[in-house]
């Protein structure tokens, strides 16, 4: 177990790069999408280029960087019903939830979409826009995004299984043990409810 929580480490150490990487790439569409604002406004001049660049970029922030908002606990949870568990039963959801659907989701989507990478990278399509660019940077996100998240399942399954055996912390914690926004709230819905039953 000890080398598998070496290798959920190292995959977490390539989350977290590629995430500082991808924050970068947010404010580059942002300025870009800005700048593309302001000359059409101004100018009366647009860029189809320039355009596809920003969803390109919008399209990298969110299939890269699944695995990174995995690695951040991050992702959508029913944190409402999910925090009345107990860690251990939390655990042992994810746990399920990760074999049966996640990585064979991630599969799925990766075989699908491999084979359009390559059809555009062997045929050098473009994009229909005049002045567009080339399309398999785009199709390539798709696989290499899948690939990404379900490295960090992987890690994710592995520090699941870890906790259980009481090697490791309960991963679904930020650090410093602090409760997702959404737990906090969930856990300050349940003091209001209770709040209320008793008044009754």
């Amino acid at each position: 177990m000890q080398t598998l929580l070496k290798l959920a480490h190292a995959i977490d150490a390539i989350s977290q790069r590629i995430g500082g990487i991808l924050m970068w790439l947010v404010l580059a569409a942002v300025l870009i999408s800005a700048g593309n604002a302001v000359v059409r406004k101004a100018f009366q001049m647009s860029s189809n280029a320039m355009l596809e660049v920003q969803w390109y970029l919008f399209a990298a922030v969110f299939l890269l960087g699944a695995g990174y908002t995995f690695l951040k606990n991050a992702h959508v949870r029913i944190d409402f019903v999910s925090s009345r568990f107990s860690p251990p039963l939390r655990a042992i959801i994810d746990i399920v939830g990760i074999l049966l659907f996640l990585l064979p989701f991630c599969y799925l989507i990766f075989s699908l979409s491999w084979p359009l990478f390559t059809n555009a990278w062997m045929s050098g399509e473009m994009s229909q826009n005049a002045g567009g660019l080339i399309r398999w940077p785009a199709y390539l996100m798709v696989p290499v995004g899948m690939v990404l998240l379900a490295m960090q399942a992987i890690s994710e399954l592995i520090k699941r299984v870890a906790f259980l055996q009481g090697l490791i912390p309960d991963p679904t914690q930020h650090a410093h043990g602090a409760a997702t926004l959404a737990e906090e709230l969930a856990d300050e819905l349940a003091e209001f409810e209770k709040a209320n039953g008793g008044a009754k």
